[in-house]
């Protein structure tokens, strides 16, 4: 039956498109500046209407049905004068010529493509500007990540508002890549151009052209095994285009950090039908702690594009990661220590003597991780209504190697005698073994932009079907108990704990198997049944069929099982002042398929029911002052319920039991702001607060009203201020500060990880042929600590220095 609904409902929709109401005259064309270069970002308008689009990368624009005769197109870009063209229809084949304001040509990709958040057809899988989308988020553009001399988009995060890094990336299959905090939630990255594609390293940012971060559940359109509750993180790579261009750059810095880069891009026919771009980087680095770690990572990224005419274009990507790296030190259980006045990590080091530049292992504790992404792209114009994407994409992650970690914990918890009672550190190892995790997808889309009457309809309809394959086996090993200082702490080295295992014939063992293929169906649509008024609703049907295998969550085998769930959407835009100011307002939704639980200490397992996570959200979006100032200001409020919790009992087979007993609420204020104020001068920022809360546990009572340990700091803050010389002769000189602010973060429930406030320096110079950038990382050399119920030191101060040659 559902499957009867969701077909009718597209075919109501194609067959409307295809009836009379859709015949009417269609606008397209190319925009240029006066000196003959295709402006990507010009916000294109049909005067006295809600009409509006931007050209894309090669100056083009489209309007595939408007009424009437005649149409007067506004065309607006911060770094070119306002342009009005009056046109008769149908008109096909335009060229708009732009002239420059006085002084502002660097102004194109500073303040539209950077600074200024941008229009967006990726967060609700359809154009939208900015100010008619119902939904928060946030965008970083590559040319910030430039300026910022930033090459991973671990470090681009510092630019998100209400985006709290956690955990680094451990290399380790499947969830091995960085976690942060999004609206009092976890979330990892999970999403390329909108297809499944997790990276498990440190994400190399040579391909990215956009980093998106939206806010609040997301699985109307993307899905419930790749989302969070607090959000998704979509990556935007780059493209290849019709010219031969490209770099090389070089950079060092401390730690001994090196690194060599290029990125190449070319036509490969004549006609420029077929084009190329390759982006590879190679990075050996040391680390705060470990200065001759020579940890390496290696990107491997190429790009084709194929465009036989105006209707098809045809694109395959590929993303290769290889790493052999040591991870940051975690240390698990921190816990105050009222006799001793402990209660924050700052405690530590000033009375137990804790060296937050120590490394506490020796050497060959390296991971060896792989990453595997390919996907292919055929889009495809059916007529000026509908448009088609057929996506296939497979991801490969893979792992194999030692991961070492630390227990903070008193010397007889190793030695078994409760007469040692210094506290310390004991170390141990949680090594993979040819772990991996793979993904398999399927996605076809149907985008739809037509008028029933003056009612304009933008659609979209689509079918999914994803496989992941897990197989992943862990090992583990206590290895000794050590001091925090004073200690030879050589001997915790890859050599040693192969011993361990060498002589161990059955050591401590996990495993997280199994096949879970995801079949889905969606559609959304925005509604504009007046000039100004936007009207979202969109669901979702996802169906889970889980073939059976080993979960670590449980410590057992779990049945197989099918289970299915709705995930609906609605949004709401009213543009109080046109493209200016706007009010919107969201219901959005996701869930979670936990599957089988072990539900008493007699080992019956219990078929959970779906988690369910239901937010709804209010706000305010500016976009004024010629688009120089882009403002968003959200109340949200999201409810969690059906979880799942340890009930710290165990099966005679050593089962974890479980309960579906929780529920929890996380509520919070956002405020992001994007400027540009004055010539030269950008601003990207914005503060945020979250109250999460424990509303139900019947397991433990007591943390009722509590807040949830992974839910992060309650208040967070950024900034970036950049300053850029726009002519005279030392035009392209450029200075920037930046900072992040995180209040205490209460990690296990009585113990904090302080509050931090970190400063961040850059500057550089521009130029046709070169550019030459340097940043100054934690300028007042700060010890701060991020965890995941963990605490894990961060990098002191440091400076990289980069040199890009252009072509």
């Amino acid at each position: 039956m559902t499957r009867k609904v969701f077909s009718t409902i597209i075919f109501i929709v194609i067959a409307g498109c295809l009836s009379p109401l859709c015949a009417q005259h269609k606008i397209s064309g190319i925009v240029k500046s006066d000196d003959g270069k295709l402006l990507r970002s010009v916000q294109v308008q049909i005067e006295k209407t809600s009409l509006t689009t931007l050209t894309d990368e090669n100056g083009y624009f489209e309007f595939p049905d408007i009424n009437g005769e005649k149409a007067a197109l506004v065309f607006d870009h911060t770094a070119y004068h306002i342009d009005r063209e009056e046109v008769n229809l149908p008109a096909i084949g335009l060229v708009i010529v732009l002239s420059p304001r006085e002084n502002a040509l660097e102004l194109e990709e500073v303040v539209i493509d950077g600074y200024i958040k941008k229009n967006t057809s990726t967060s609700n899988k359809m154009p939208l500007n900015f100010i008619e989308n119902p939904q928060a988020f946030s965008s970083i553009d590559q040319s910030v990540l430039e300026d910022q001399v930033l090459f991973t988009v671990d470090d681009a995060y510092r630019n998100v508002t209400g985006l709290q890094k956690k955990w680094n990336a451990t290399n380790r299959a499947g969830d091995g890549g960085s976690y942060v905090v999004l609206r009092g939630f976890l979330a990892n990255n999970s999403l390329r151009n909108g297809l499944v594609a997790p990276v498990t390293t440190a994400i190399d940012a040579i391909n990215i052209e956009k980093v998106e971060v939206l806010k609040g559940p997301s699985a109307t359109l993307f899905g419930s095994n790749v989302t969070s509750y607090g959000g998704v993180i979509n990556r935007i790579t780059k493209k290849p285009f019709e010219t031969f261009a490209g770099n090389v750059t070089v950079a060092a810095g401390g730690y001994n950090y090196y690194r060599a880069r290029a990125d190449v891009n070319t036509p490969v026919t004549k006609d420029n039908k077929l084009m190329f771009r390759i982006n590879t980087a190679y990075t050996n680095s040391g680390n705060f702690q470990k200065k001759d770690a020579k940890n390496e990572h290696f990107a491997f990224t190429p790009s084709l594009l194929y465009k036989p005419n105006d209707r098809l274009d045809i694109q395959v990507d590929f993303e290769m990661f290889d790493t052999k790296a040591i991870p940051e030190q975690i240390l698990f259980s921190p816990a105050s220590v009222p006799a001793l006045g402990i209660a924050d990590m700052n405690d530590l080091e000033d009375i137990l003597g804790l060296d937050y530049k120590q490394s506490y292992i020796g050497d060959g504790l390296k991971t060896r991780a792989k990453v595997r992404n390919l996907s292919g792209q055929v889009n495809y114009k059916i007529n000026n209504h509908i448009r088609s994407s057929t996506n296939i994409s497979t991801s490969y992650t893979f792992s194999d190697g030692p991961n070492p970690a630390f227990y903070i914990v008193p010397k007889g918890t190793f030695t078994q005698d409760p007469a040692d009672t210094e506290i310390g550190l004991l170390r141990f190892d949680q090594s993979t073994v040819n772990s991996k995790k793979t993904y398999f997808q399927v996605q076809q889309n149907f985008n739809l932009d037509y008028n029933f009457g003056n009612v304009r309809n933008r659609t979209v309809a689509g079918f999914d079907y994803m496989r992941t394959k897990d197989d992943q086996k862990f090992i583990s090993t206590y290895f000794d108990w050590v001091p925090f200082s004073g200690a030879d702490y050589s001997g915790f080295n890859g050599k040693a704990v192969q011993a361990i295992y060498d002589n161990t014939p059955n050591p401590a063992t996990y495993l997280s198997t199994g096949n879970l293929n995801t079949y889905s169906g969606y559609i959304s649509n925005v509604l504009t049944p007046v000039e100004g008024l936007n009207i979202m609703a969109g669901i979702r049907y996802e169906s889970n069929d889980f073939g059976g295998g080993y979960t670590m969550t449980s410590n057992s085998i779990s049945p197989a099982y099918s289970q299915s769930a709705w995930s609906p959407k609605l949004g709401v835009v009213y543009e109080i002042f046109r493209n200016k100011f706007s009010v919107f307002g969201n219901y959005q939704n996701s869930f979670k398929s936990n599957g089988y639980y072990i539900a008493d200490t007699d080992g019956n397992a219990l078929l959970s029911d779906p988690e369910k996570g239901n937010q709804w959200e209010g706000g305010l979006k500016m976009n004024v002052l010629q688009n120089r100032i882009n403002a968003t200001l959200s109340y949200y409020n999201i409810k969690v319920k059906n979880s799942l919790l340890l009930t710290g009992e165990l099966t005679s087979s050593m089962q974890y039991v479980q309960a579906q007993a929780g529920e929890l609420t996380s509520e919070g204020v956002e405020l992001e702001v994007n400027a540009y104020l004055v010539k030269g001068f950008s601003l990207i920022g914005g503060i945020s607060y979250n109250d999460a809360e424990v509303t139900e546990n019947k397991v433990n009572p007591a943390l009722v009203g509590t807040r949830p340990v992974d839910a992060g700091s309650k208040w967070l803050a950024n900034f970036n201020v950049n300053y850029r010389f726009l002519d005279g002769n030392i035009k392209g000189l450029g200075f920037g500060l930046g900072g992040n602010y995180a209040s205490d973060n209460n990690v296990t429930g009585d113990f904090i990880l302080p509050e931090y406030f970190i400063l961040n320096a850059n500057a550089f110079y521009d130029t046709k042929r070169f550019r030459i950038g340097v940043r100054y990382d934690n300028i007042t050399n700060k010890h701060y600590w991020i965890g995941y119920q963990t605490a894990n030191p961060q990098a002191l101060a440091n400076v990289v220095g980069s040199l890009a040659f252009k072509f």
